[in-house]
């Protein structure tokens, strides 16, 4: 299931990096967001071009072919530094500290082990596609208009390269609790329970009222 978490930040140099790190994920976050944004737009001008021109707005799929990864990868690793991910928590979620930070440890290994496999993969398949010598640097193109695909590809593996930072990151931060016994690591998602949840909205909700 998915969580809300907290991450907790002092001055060492994890967290410095830590945060310097979340500025850019915010940033990418926002971009995925603005792609969204972008569709929306195109989609109700090529449905009002199709009702009232009978002329849909051409390309209007190879856009979407374009932001697709803009839309799916970009935000990744802003929702792994808050915990936002999809996760099961039924056995995590009974464990308690230094087993609780070595199961962590090694999932995020895991996840690490996987995305760098990833970022190989993706930016192969983005090799595949550029070419200095061919027209627009491309050697294959969307269907309608003959957009290059090489920058849609690209953006795979970059997305999936500031996931493995953030992993990078937050294994140091569950390997030094792990290490020290922490009860509240840095740099790290600590998951709430449903009545650290249910009081930290009802604050909001009281701030936003107020």
């Amino acid at each position: 299931m998915a969580v809300h978490a907290s991450v907790l930040e002092d001055g060492s140099t994890l967290s410095r990096l830590d945060r310097g790190l979340y500025r850019i994920e915010r940033v990418l976050a926002l971009i995925s967001g603005l792609a969204v944004f972008g569709l929306m737009v195109l989609a109700v001008l090529s449905v009002s071009g199709r009702n009232f021109f009978n002329q849909p707005l051409p390309g209007y799929v190879d856009w979407i072919q374009q932001a697709m990864p803009l839309i799916a990868f970009m935000g990744i690793a802003f929702a792994q530094r808050d915990g936002g991910h999809i996760r099961m928590d039924i056995l995590v979620g009974a464990l308690r500290g230094r087993v609780l930070w070595a199961a962590e440890f090694v999932t995020t290994l895991a996840m690490l082990v996987l995305m760098v496999l990833l970022v190989w993969g993706s930016f192969a398949h983005f090799q595949r596609s550029f070419d200095f010598a061919a027209p627009m640097w491309s050697r294959d193109s969307s269907f309608d208009i003959h957009l290059p695909l090489w920058p849609a590809k690209l953006l795979a593996p970059i997305a999936f390269s500031v996931l493995c930072v953030r992993l990078v990151l937050q294994l140091w931060g569950y390997g030094r609790a792990l290490w020290l016994g922490l009860s509240e690591p840095i740099a790290v998602p600590l998951v709430k329970s449903a009545a650290e949840q249910a009081a930290a909205e009802a604050e909001l909700l009281s701030d936003t009222d107020g």
